[in-house]
């Protein structure tokens, strides 16, 4: 009693009654007459009470109670579809039976609506129900579509047809509702499917596609949706999304390609389909039989297995009888890895797509005949209208739609292309008069601007929500366009090829696409199959056309995001530059240049040329994108599938591989074991590649090269055998290719820009503007940090300034000298160093104009303000500021914290500031710049015209071991005197282009003097190295020399009868001694056998000082003179001066000197004559004697005599380096030869 008392029903009782009595209520089959459906006296009345018991009841309290009731009560099949029979297509004038269809379709369509719940919002009653009600759609939609006594679609469009033979304009809103549910029932129809994982007991063949499209087929509605799709946007609206769905709902998951081929044709291929399925079939078992059981099977087997390292495993199965290496294999698969759990992903294949369709021929043929009426008159009104919808987010575009809208749009541009192509193949004989119908402005609305931009739109929107339908779809899109332009440009029509061009022109044009679908191909991480596949076909398809469309294209540019940076400053700009004309300011007052045709016509050029090269195309560079170990791993983990492949997918893979090892020179991305092994066993493992497939010899050689790679560069790189374990980054790539570390650049960072004040010039003005900008920006932590280090910057100074008054005070009864000591060793406070808090405190001083501008104004600067500024620059409060000061400056910023400066145009502060121009940045770092100028124009680093170029090998010489006779100290002192006079009558009206001129060439001066240093400072210690050969050709080659000295001077002494001194000499000496002993004699007839130190250092000093002056006349006479004449003296009396001798002689050298600048080829042989004679003084260790001497005029008598014998014996001269000139300067002071 108590089990018969239990109520099983999973329906309410008191719902399932009201139910049963309104299906009842409703009518039922008549017993008097022939048996057919008798409608009840108020029959509308229940219909209205079913749809109300819908809605209110299960939308509302989100059960399923009333659907699950209605099921059991078979009201479509039993009721609703009698009813509609009761109205024929005769009788088109019945209100009443056509207002008894409408509310009968108002029933069917929440009944046959797709049950889409998510599993987190799943209650006990939806599991109860869905699985029950799923089966009870499946049974509406055969019911449906196979209802004998009337065509059921066909009378839904009647319902419908009324409403849309309206104008638009005229249409209520229940004229809409009217449409809009006849779609909706049209789009469950088609829309209904075998759950995946429910069991169907009926004939699926009763409700698959080909049963869907033969009743579309046959009851009209294809025409329906024809008259739609191409009125769209005229008389209907927002109805385009529902047609579109339900055009989706009947292609996907068809191909395409099967569409457009002749019966022939397809058996052809189904037949060859079937035979590589049955050779894949034979293959497996093959693999198995040699593993399979046999009669000996029931026997056990385990055997004992000797591993590499010495160790004993057991195997147990008699597979592992066969070889070592199933034995090998039977171990590996005894290892099981264990991942730590994870949450269950969701599905990441497509909901909505379900598995691949194959139609029977019927439903082939109509399928055709729909997809080509519709290219031709529906396409380009249908999608565009969608797109708009889109782009403009209408109310009625959900989620999914926009899926559904790039997959169609993929769908139909590949049987576009496949149409195009089977209309070649059937006219190659006949004459090109259909061209025109096969134009490609069928689907040209979606090979528009805007349609690129849109795909580009949800490309990226797309990848970055991680909606991984949505972004498939899309790049089936994308791939499809690419695909129908490339075969726009290779047309025969020339108006197409110019199109083709434009658009690709178009699709390449921007950076951020290249670099979208290179991340998209090297993030892909278990977003399943139609992904990968998708990610896969885009990347080969992007490379291949864009590859060629580069070597067609030389000058193909991009427009990278620098560049759109760059448009939106000038936007900016333009926008202050009107503004400030609107209210009668010059554009140079908000920091905007004027424009000057005239003067900056060849800026424009150059900034042309400028952003023409950055923005120009190298598909090189470009492609090292797609080789990251990322893309190399998608690549690899779509080629594990390679046993589900077809040869298409099997091509793009080996592309890709070929692309990366080969054309990249990129081979060791690819040098991995999992990856080796993965090529490995598709060609000689135990599932290989069919080798009756056309791509199995080019894996097999593909396989080969890289394995033949890979040994090579493992002889070459011992280093990878460690890295074939692991992924390889750019550095380490660079390192295997090459053999040595990639350089790497480092950039400075730039400091945040000079700013300046237009107007206010005062100083309390300028900390009150610098304030306010800080605290309209939001920045006032900046200014308690700025006031905080001043704080502390006056306590230190109050401290040195209290330090300096107590000893003031200490010393206030001293005597006067004694008060001067003590003032002139007054302490003095050293400087503040200002200290940033934080790390983005030590950013802003760096980078935050405005906060480097008060810092300025405060008195702060840098510790080196010669160097570059870094982030990690010392910035300091120099010590000339007093405490007071700082104090004032504390209160100018309380001042202006908290009563901001109020201006007159009623701008902000920031509008008060500009940046500061190049050339006033220039000119404030003038001081510094002539000293950077000078240290680039010594070392070498000046390139331009007029500039140095030269590298100095040497340093300017070291400290001489000699002291000087002389300390400079007198000149020094006449130098000052000079400077002071500022009343001299020669710098009087002399202008500052003059004295920078001179200045000029007295640096010019210096610089060519330390190019003539040569250094001893620095030997290697490979001059300690000997050479046996080399010292001896040396020496014998310095004989040579010397002789031929001797010999020319022998002649020249012997014309001047001075070779009596060898003979009276007895021959011992040679004649250079003779010289120098006649010379040490002429010291010694003077009588006083030498002079004090007190009048050789006085001798010294005039003579430096006469010296100086003639330096000076000289300068100023060169000055004067041309620039041609200038430099031809200048170098003549820098190079090559004479050595220092008497006055007498000083002076007759110069005239001559003088009077040889005339004549350039008399200038060389005094030159030569000077060569000598300071080889002369070289070997001196005396003073040259006075004209009074018996050598007086000795050497000048042998310049005379070189010169006069130079054409003579121009080639038995001697080769003697020239000597520098002795100068009292740089430090060291040489022995004079002009004393007594």
């Amino acid at each position: 009693m108590e089990a018969a008392d239990i109520n099983d029903d999973v329906v309410h009782p008191e719902v399932r009654a009201h139910i049963t009595n309104l299906v009842s209520a409703l009518g039922g089959y008549s017993v008097d007459d022939d048996g057919s459906y008798k409608l009840g006296d108020e029959a509308l009345d229940v219909l209205r009470d079913l749809k109300k018991w819908i809605r209110f009841y299960d939308e509302k309290t989100n059960r399923m109670d009333v659907a699950r009731c209605l099921a059991e009560a078979n009201l479509v099949g039993g009721d609703l579809l009698q009813i509609l029979t009761l109205w024929p297509q005769s009788e088109t004038d019945s209100k009443y039976k056509a207002r008894i269809a409408l509310a009968c379709f108002e029933v069917m369509v929440p009944l046959t609506w797709p049950m889409e719940k998510e599993r987190a919002e799943m209650t006990i009653n939806h599991h109860r129900h869905m699985p029950v009600l799923q089966l009870a759609q499946l049974s509406y939609k055969r019911a449906i579509i196979n209802f004998d006594a009337i065509p059921i679609l066909n009378t839904a469009v009647r319902v419908a047809l009324p409403s849309m033979a309206m104008p638009i304009g005229e249409r209520t809103p229940r004229d809409q509702a009217i449409i809009k549910l006849i779609l909706f029932f049209l789009r469950n129809v088609a829309m209904i499917a075998p759950p995946q994982g429910v069991k169907y007991e009926g004939d699926e063949t009763q409700v698959s596609r080909s049963a869907t499209i033969d009743a579309f087929s046959y009851q009209d509605t294809f025409l329906t949706l024809l008259t739609l799709a191409s009125n769209m946007g005229e008389d209907f609206r927002t109805e385009d999304v529902i047609v579109m769905e339900i055009i989706f709902h009947l292609v996907k998951r068809v191909d395409p390609s099967s569409l457009f081929v002749s019966e022939k044709q397809l058996n052809i291929a189904k037949g060859q389909e079937l035979a590589s399925e049955m050779r894949k079939e034979a293959a497996m078992l093959k693999s198995y039989n040699k593993t399979t059981t046999t009669r000996h099977s029931r026997f056990g087997t385990m055997i004992w297995v000797k591993r590499a390292d010495g160790k004993m495993v057991t195997v147990s199965g008699q597979e592992a009888l066969l070889d070592a290496k199933t034995r090998e294999r039977k171990m590996d698969s005894s290892k099981t890895f264990r991942p730590p759990r994870r949450a269950r992903k969701p599905e990441m294949e497509p909901k909505d797509l379900g598995p691949p369709v194959t139609l029977d021929e019927r439903a082939r043929q109509q399928l055709r005949s729909f997809v080509q009426d519709f290219l031709d008159s529906g396409f380009n009104p249908l999608f565009l209208h969608v797109r708009q919808s889109i782009d403009r987010e209408a109310l009625h575009v959900l989620n999914q739609h926009k899926s559904q809208f790039f997959y169609l749009v993929a769908w139909f541009l590949e049987a576009e292309r496949m149409r195009r192509k089977a209309k070649r193949e059937e006219s190659k004989s006949t004459s090109a008069a259909g061209e025109e119908v096969n134009s490609f402005n069928l689907v040209a609305a979606v090979l528009q601007q805007e349609m690129f931009a849109s795909t580009n739109r949800a490309l990226d929107r797309s990848y970055s929500d991680k909606d991984w339908q949505l972004l498939t779809s899309v790049m089936r899109c994308y791939t499809q366009i690419f695909l129908t332009v490339q075969e726009m440009s290779e047309s025969p029509n020339e108006e197409d090829q110019e199109i083709a061009e434009n658009t690709l022109s178009r699709l390449f044009y921007e950076e951020t696409t290249h670099d979208l679908i290179a991340n998209i191909a090297r993030t892909y991480k278990d977003q399943g199959f139609e992904y990968l596949d998708a990610a896969t076909e885009l990347v080969h398809t992007f490379l291949r056309i864009l590859e060629g469309y580069s070597k067609q294209n030389v000058d193909l540019q991009v427009r990278s995001r620098k560049r759109a940076r760059r448009k939106k400053k000038a936007a900016k700009a333009a926008a202050a530059v009107a503004a400030a004309r609107a209210a009668g300011e010059e554009a140079e007052d908000i920091g905007v240049p004027k424009d000057n045709d005239a003067d900056d016509s060849g800026d424009d050029e150059q900034h042309a040329e400028r952003v023409t090269q950055e923005r120009k195309f190298e598909f090189g560079k470009f492609a090292i994108r797609f080789a990251p170990q990322g893309v190399v791993d998608t690549f690899v983990a779509f080629t594990k599938f390679y046993r589900d492949l077809n040869d298409a997918q099997l091509k793009r893979a080996h592309r890709y591989f070929y692309r990366v090892a080969f054309k990249q020179e990129l081979g060791v991305m690819l040098f991995r074991l999992d990856i080796i092994n993965l090529f490995y066993n598709m060609v000689k493992g135990p599932d290989p590649l069919d080798k009756s497939s056309p791509m199995f010899k080019e894996w097999e050689e593909l396989s080969k090269q890289i394995i033949r790679k890979c040994v090579k560069k493992l002889q070459e790189r011992p280093a990878l055998f460690t890295e074939l374990l692991f992924s390889k980054i750019g550095s380490t790539t660079h390192f295997l290719e090459h053999g040595y570390e990639k350089p790497t650049t480092t950039t400075t960072p730039r400091p945040g820009a000079e700013l300046e004040f237009k107007r206010a010039t005062e100083r309390d003005e300028q900390i009150g503007i610098a304030v306010s900008v800080l605290i309209d920006k939001q920045q006032t932590e900046h200014l308690q940090w700025l006031k905080n280090q001043l704080a502390s910057a006056m306590s230190e100074r109050q401290a040195w300034e209290n330090v300096d008054k107590a000893m003031a005070t200490t010393t206030e009864g001293a005597a006067d000298g004694e008060a001067a000591d003590v003032s002139s060793n007054k302490s003095a406070s050293p400087h503040t160093t200002i200290r940033p808090d934080t790390e983005a405190r030590r950013t802003a001083m760096f980078k935050n104009p405005h906060l480097r501008l008060l810092m300025r104004l405060v008195g702060m600067e840098r510790l080196t303000p010669t160097l570059d500024e870094t982030p990690d620059s010392t910035w300091i409060l120099p010590s000339n500021h007093t405490a007071e000061a700082i104090q004032d400056t504390i209160d100018l910023i309380n001042k202006a914290e908290f009563s901001p400066p109020i201006f007159e145009d009623g701008g902000s502060a920031e509008d008060q500031l500009r940046r500061k121009s190049a050339a006033a940045s220039r000119r404030t770092r003038a001081a510094y710049d002539d000293d950077e100028e000078e240290i680039r124009r010594f070392l070498g680093d000046d390139d331009d015209e007029g500039g140095i170029g030269e590298d100095f090998l040497f340093t300017p010489g070291g400290p001489t071991a000699r002291k000087p006779d002389a300390r400079p100290q007198k000149k020094r002192q006449r130098r000052r005197r000079r400077e002071a006079g500022s009343g001299d009558e020669e710098d009087e009206g002399v202008s500052d282009e003059v004295l920078a001129e001179r200045a000029r060439k007295r640096r010019e001066k210096e610089l060519e003097k330390m190019r003539k240093i040569k250094s001893e400072m620095y030997v290697h210690a490979s001059d300690d190295e000997t050479d046996d050969e080399r010292d001896r050709e040396f020496f014998e080659r310095e004989r040579k020399r010397q002789e031929t000295k001797d010999s020319t001077f022998d002649s020249m002494l012997g014309r001047l009868g001075l070779s009596v001194l060898s003979q009276a000499n007895g021959g011992e000496k040679s004649v250079w001694e003779a010289v120098l002993d006649d010379e040490a004699d002429g010291d010694g007839s003077d009588g006083e056998g030498g002079r004090s130190a007190k009048r050789r250092k006085k001798q010294v000093s005039s003579d430096s000082d006469e010296e100086e002056e003639e330096e000076e006349e000289e300068e100023d006479i060169d000055e004067e003179l041309p620039k041609s004449k200038t430099s031809k003296k200048k170098a003549a009396t820098t190079s090559k001066r004479p050595a220092r001798r008497p006055a007498a002689a000083k002076k007759r050298a110069v005239v001559e000197l003088s009077n040889d600048d005339e004549d350039a080829d008399e200038e060389d042989e005094v030159e030569d004559a000077m060569d000598v004679d300071s080889a002369n003084e070289g070997t001196t260790t005396k003073d040259v004697p006075l004209p009074s001497s018996p050598g007086e005029g000795l050497g000048r008598r042998i310049n005379r005599m070189v010169v006069d014998d130079q054409d003579e014996d121009e080639d038995d001269q001697p080769v003697v380096a020239a000597r520098q000139r002795p100068r009292a300067r740089g430090g060291f002071i040489l022995d004079s030869s002009d004393e007594e």
